[in-house]
């Protein structure tokens, strides 16, 4: 499907799975299913879908740049971050809220991304990270995306 010269699909299934493990060995898993899009442009695949009160970002949206070897993930809205995913490297941003802004940092350890053979879309991306706020170690993490849409169109 061409939408303006690029490829993609409106209107698909993401679901979101995120374990988060504490210093305790504690985890608390989330699990989001919404609609989103997923398109690319100038080769660089763009997965976006808004956030909801089960993960506790609601009236956020989220924006997954993915590249061939790394991701980076935006949010909008209610909080605004800007996040990079390259394995084996440290990546630091900030992470703003209503009620302040922290300093944090990601060591991913593990990223893998799943593609159509027939279109290149991404189907899916799988991150093992460890996650530090304002230089203090926090938790060792798992995201994964994974895009469903239209059987005929790759996905």
């Amino acid at each position: 499907m061409a939408l303006n010269g690029n490829t993609g699909i409106n209107g698909v299934l993401i679901t979101v799975t995120g374990c988060q493990r504490d210093a305790d060995g504690v985890e608390n898993i989330i699990e989001l299913f919404t609609c989103g899009h997923s398109y690319m442009r100038n080769g660089v695949h763009y997965i976006s879908y808004r956030e909801t009160e089960v993960t506790g970002l609601e009236g956020a949206t989220t924006l997954l740049k993915v590249y061939a070897d790394y991701v980076i993930l935006i949010r909008t809205g209610r909080v605004e971050q800007r996040q990079e995913f390259r394995t084996g490297k440290c990546c630091s941003s900030s992470y703003i809220t209503p009620y302040g802004t922290m300093k944090m940092g990601v060591r991913t350890k593990y990223l893998t991304i799943t593609r159509c053979v027939e279109t290149d879309l991404v189907r899916g991306v799988d991150i093992e990270y460890e996650l530090e706020i304002d230089g203090q170690w926090q938790s060792s993490n798992k995201l994964a995306v994974i895009v469903q849409g239209d059987k005929k169109n790759g996905h």
